[in-house]
């Protein structure tokens, strides 16, 4: 038997609401966000060969200003993103602020952690600012084994300078943005743990769809673009640490501990009797604080504390008769008349209670 018309329109609005059912829809991609593997645009001069340290096998320098007595001595630590700065080709504003940097491009949290500790600094820096290191994107550990190097790096920097911050690692063209983002926030969770403070670049600071802020090799900043800009936040986050207030005073803070309070439970041990104090005589003077009287005739001096008595006033016949008569006889006789004391009760009062009829209501 043939199938009718609305049998084949049934089945086919069937299929259709099937594969409406099973669409898969794909991540969406954010407007910033750029394909991996793009390549930046900038420029950036030619590395110049600095000498290799003996510690990490890794090229390192360490550039140290000279010393000014009315500027702040400023300590940057961190990976090849401060090239720029240390060859002198981007220069750092400085303004009340001198920077030293300690760069050792290619390093990981463990390698900046081991020149940390071997660092000849000649003086204490005002404030060392610790740059997170990027290079942990590309190493073989895992995030936890990152945090890890990364929160003994941050020790050993403020077991060494009693003040440090950290300050974020730009982003990169040429990693997945998602295990960036992790890095981040997992290196965010180390400083917040430990009290130091983790500043980060505001977000149109390097937008992604601006490929001149990075050089060809996607991953450092270029000199013309990217740079620069981090060079002025870099600047503007010293200069805000600063400002907070006296580093001596802010260690002393951070460093106070409560005392231990104390587990010991005190014993009270009473031997004999305490005797109780006497009552004060209230026919006796007292005299608080320094005053003047007159007692029999004698002026009393400045009197000595107040639990000083005086000693006792013998007292003096006085000219109001002393008796118990307080009427008179002719008085008396006549509040007999009236009230004569025999009687049970002053007042004669009535047994009975009067009695109150209720008032009648009228109905009209």
């Amino acid at each position: 038997m043939p199938k009718l018309k609305g049998w084949r329109r049934s089945q086919a609005a069937t299929r259709r609401r099937a594969q409406r059912e099973f669409l898969i829809v794909g991540p969406q991609s954010h407007s910033d966000d750029v394909p991996t593997g793009t390549v930046g645009t900038g420029y950036r001069h030619r590395v110049n060969q600095w000498p290799k340290s003996v510690l990490t096998g890794r090229q390192h320098k360490l550039v140290i200003p000279p010393e000014v007595p009315d500027k702040k001595f400023v300590l940057i630590v961190g990976d090849s993103h401060l090239r720029p700065f240390v060859d002198g080709v981007v220069p750092l504003p400085e303004g009340r602020m001198s920077f030293g940097f300690m760069s050792t491009p290619g390093a990981c949290a463990d390698g900046l952690r081991t020149e940390v500790v071997h660092a000849a600094v000649p003086r204490n820096p005002d404030l060392v600012i610790v740059m997170a290191p990027s290079n942990n994107l590309t190493t073989q550990g895992s995030l936890e084994k990152s945090s890890t190097d990364f929160a003994k790096l941050l020790s050993t920097a403020v077991g060494r300078w009693f003040k440090v911050i950290v300050y974020d690692f730009p982003p990169r063209l040429n990693h997945p943005l998602d295990h960036q983002e992790l890095l981040r926030q997992e290196f965010r969770r180390v400083a917040a743990r430990m009290g130091i403070r983790y500043v980060c670049p505001a977000a149109d600071d390097f937008p992604l769809r601006r490929l001149k802020l990075w050089c060809r090799d996607s991953v450092h900043l270029s000199d013309d673009g990217g740079s620069p800009i981090l060079g002025q936040r870099l600047w503007q986050a010293a200069y805000t640490e600063l400002e907070r207030g006296d580093p001596a005073s802010v260690l002393s803070v951070q460093r106070r501990r409560s005392p231990p309070l104390s587990t010991v439970t005190p014993k009270v041990v009473v031997r004999g009797e305490v005797p109780a104090p006497q009552p004060s005589n209230p026919f006796e003077w007292t005299v608080c604080g320094k005053v003047h009287k007159n007692l029999s005739g004698n002026e009393v001096e400045d009197s000595a504390p107040c639990t000083q008595q005086l000693s006792t006033v013998g007292l003096r016949d006085c000219f109001v008769r002393l008796n118990p008569i307080h009427f008179s006889p002719h008085l008396l006789d006549a509040m007999e008349k009236i009230s004569p004391s025999q009687l049970p009760n002053p007042v004669p009062q009535d047994d009975e209670m009067p009695r109150v009829e209720p008032r009648r209501t009228v109905v009209a």
